[in-house]
């Protein structure tokens, strides 16, 4: 299996074919507990993808799947795929649908690293932070399920959908078709993998977790754990990381002393490296599979963050490494598309002050 580099050429991972598991009943039956997951914005769910005719194969207001374009932005946490997607749907007329599990629920922004939404330059998002988490654990079925309805929904708009975040296991289910043998997808897919080594980005994990303490996360959590003492766990938000790690200090006989807060803090910096490892090899994983996987490295854009350089420092090799060849590729996955005639009508309308530089995040 040969994986695509943004400088030319290609890089040869040898993995073992994973064998396809059998249809799960049980999960075939969860798209039903995804109706009960109500986002903060309407109160008809059941709307988004079983009413107006919507089929539930993805086919709302725009044909058939694989007439459909997406753009996938996949990697591990922390390596710049919320950035990147804001870059190319400001480019090219499109709007991003998350696919991170714990992030498709509302509340924990600092804990669940969100995307701010200053950060976000107007581009629309969906399915961020749009669930009562009170509701119940959204499945990769149910997810399946609403991410076929917002891009149906976007491409009806001739607008282009970006996909982007790291739950490999909602990326898979939504494009992943046991029937259709076209690559293995059932959408036309431009799959941009963000890489960082795996030195660079455990230091800037760590350095992010300190960032986010900084920036109210464990008063954030603290406010979490009251609220939910007045009703039952949630199942899914709760599993984001932090939670875990901070629930002993906040609910536990030991109380808040300064050891436990040690201790949580270093736990949730070893658990975001270890979910960073593990992320990478779903992504190898599938690229085993046969998907076309395009890598860009943007390990010295962070390297250039972690030296303090600042900014306008990373700035430079995040468009050579980064922005400049996704852009390059998406610009050719979408050459026999209208979006040249989007994009001129774009940045002919758009009024919007250029915003301060974005962080890598």
């Amino acid at each position: 299996m040969r994986i695509l580099l943004n400088g030319g050429g290609s890089r040869a991972i040898l993995l073992p074919r994973l064998q396809r598991p059998p249809v799960n009943v049980k999960q075939q039956r969860a798209v039903t507990t995804a109706v009960e997951l109500r986002p903060q914005r309407s109160h008809h769910l059941h709307d988004w993808y079983c009413g107006n005719g919507y089929s539930g194969n993805g086919s709302h207001g725009q044909g058939k799947e694989e007439e459909q374009r997406v753009v996938v932005i996949m990697g591990a946490t922390g390596t710049g795929k919320s950035k990147l997607s804001v870059d190319l749907s400001v480019m090219f007329s499109g709007e991003v649908v998350n696919s991170d599990k714990i992030q498709v629920y509302r509340g924990l922004d600092i804990t669940t690293n969100k995307i701010p939404v200053v950060e976000r330059r107007g581009v629309p998002h969906h399915l961020l932070g749009e669930l009562d988490p009170a509701a119940g654990e959204l499945p990769p079925v149910g997810f399946r399920a609403l991410a076929e309805r917002a891009i149906g929904d976007i491409s009806a708009r001739r607008r282009v959908p970006v996909l982007a975040g790291g739950s490999n296991s909602f990326i898979h289910a939504l494009l992943s078709d046991r029937v259709t043998e076209v690559e293995g997808l059932r959408y036309r897919c431009c799959l941009l993998w963000v890489h960082v080594e795996a030195a660079v980005l455990a230091e800037h994990l760590d350095r992010r977790v300190d960032e986010m303490v900084g920036e109210g996360m464990v008063e954030e959590l603290e406010g979490y754990f009251t609220a939910e003492g007045k009703a039952e766990r949630h199942p899914g938000l709760g599993k984001a990381i932090g939670v875990p790690e901070f629930r002993g200090y906040f609910t536990g006989r030991g109380g808040r002393t300064a050891a436990a807060y040690e201790a949580a803090v270093t736990a949730i910096k070893s658990n975001t490296r270890r979910l960073a490892e593990e992320q990478v090899r779903k992504i190898e994983r599938l690229a085993a599979l046969g998907w076309p996987l395009r890598l860009v490295n943007a390990t010295n854009t962070v390297a250039a963050r972690l030296a303090g350089e600042g900014a306008a420092a990373a700035t430079a090799p995040w468009r050579r490494d980064v922005a400049g060849p996704s852009e390059a590729a998406v610009e050719q996955f979408l050459e026999n598309d209208d979006w040249r005639h989007r994009r001129h009508r774009l940045t002919r309308t758009r009024t919007r002050a250029v915003p301060p530089p974005i962080k890598v995040c």
